[in-house]
């Protein structure tokens, strides 16, 4: 079988970014399949483009997936406007090059960005192959309620888009059982749960992270990483006011905030955290998948944050499987599905979302009982491995797309 996979931000292993497709599309090959990617240039999380040239680019594993990059409109931190044009741009663009792609048993898109998943659609159709319509995120809903999409034109535009999607899949997958209903109420037919996970192998929750902590002069501090987006949804103005209430409590300090990764509201953060004066927050830049285990290792505790929105009670971050994966206790600022995930693991203290008074509370927590921290750690990490291991994961994948070709 012949995979074509649309996806404008796909993160290799060893690129910043969310690497779940990969590790997929890996898995898949080992299987004997074939996988042909076809991403953007740009990465999602950085903004940064891949130097070289502008046009095509082709990159092969040795585990046997193929990837295509293709030229794409390079403002994705920018304004809205421009970031729509950067996502139109790969829209037609994977579509040329996903037409020249052969022997293509089944396309698989995957949303956010939406755009690409009408592609993926059309391609399917035109070579007559099955079309899988992976839903990442409730997108547009999501960017009503975080206030980035206002337009009603566009609004209007998207939610038809995100109707037909559901509506002309011949399976819709979801990363989350929060999603099921939305999108059974929107159109789709046949909806398939692969939840977010993470695979244990790559992380060892002995680690005691030495190298990450003494290349950042870390050694003496209780460590809280938030690894991941810097985005308007992921509000860290909150992190770093709950970084200003431990401040003022901690004499001398002991306790360091860590925020590592990029995205478009970083400047903002990082100008607003010099003038508070912080000196118990270190910003870090985002690292590969081959390099976060060591950095989580790093970690006495892990945070993990959202805008305290409505529509953000249905998500399974992946940052959290990550965290529960490392042994690391999980500061969730999250509240609804993975809430429920966290309680039943009793691997970490919730916060409400929007609270940074709560979040500094649980900080001071897990930093006053190291053992307590620990354990809390390590059940996580048990309940990851029977629960919400990549291989289980990988595994249901696999019988989802064998089942659709079977049905060609």
């Amino acid at each position: 079988m012949h995979i074509l996979l649309i996806h404008q931000a796909f993160a290799a292993l060893d690129e910043p970014g969310g690497t779940r497709h990969h590790e997929f599309a890996r898995a898949i090959a080992a299987q004997g399949h074939r996988v042909t990617v076809i991403t953007s240039p740009v990465s999602y999380l950085t903004g940064s483009t891949l130097t070289g040239n502008p046009g095509i680019r082709t990159r092969e594993w040795d585990d046997g997936v193929k990837v295509l990059h293709v030229w794409t409109f390079g403002t994705l931190h920018k304004s809205f406007v421009q970031r729509v044009f950067a996502f139109l741009s790969f829209m037609a663009g994977s579509f040329f090059i996903g037409w020249g792609v052969r022997n293509v048993d089944l396309v698989w898109g995957t949303s956010p960005p939406i755009f690409q998943g009408l592609t993926a659609w059309l391609l399917a159709r035109l070579k007559r192959a099955s079309f899988l319509f992976e839903v990442r995120d409730l997108w547009p809903t999501f960017a009503i309620a975080v206030g980035v999409l206002k337009n009603p034109a566009l609004i209007k535009l998207s939610t038809w888009l995100e109707g037909f999607l559901y509506r002309h899949a011949d399976r819709v997958m979801v990363n989350s059982p929060g999603f099921e209903s939305h999108v059974k109420e929107r159109g789709a037919r046949l909806v398939e749960l692969v939840s977010n996970s993470a695979d244990p192998g790559m992380f060892d929750p002995a680690n005691n992270g030495l190298l990450f902590r003494s290349a950042n002069h870390l050694e003496d501090q209780f460590v809280v990483l938030y690894a991941g987006a810097h985005g308007l949804s992921n509000d860290l103005g909150v992190v770093l006011e709950a970084a200003r209430l431990l401040q003022e409590e901690m004499e001398p300090a002991r306790i360091t905030v860590v925020l590592l990764g990029d995205g478009k509201e970083k400047p903002a953060l990082q100008k607003r955290a010099a003038e508070l004066k912080l000196t118990n927050l270190l910003f870090l830049p985002p690292v590969p998948k081959t390099g976060m285990a060591e950095a989580l290792a790093g970690a006495d505790a892990c945070l993990a944050i959202l805008k305290p929105i409505e529509a953000y009670k249905t998500t399974y971050p992946n940052k959290v499987f990550d965290y529960m994966a490392a042994g690391r206790p999980v500061i969730l600022a999250i509240d609804g599905s993975i809430r429920q995930v966290v309680e039943a693991a009793q691997c970490g203290i919730f916060s409400r979302p929007g609270n940074p008074s709560e979040i500094a509370q649980a900080i001071r927590r897990l930093s006053s009982d190291n053992q307590v921290a620990r354990a809390m750690g390590l059940r996580g990490r048990k309940y990851l491995e029977e629960h919400f291991n990549r291989n289980i994961t990988s595994r249901k994948l696999m019988e989802i797309l064998i089942s659709m070709h079977a049905k060609e």
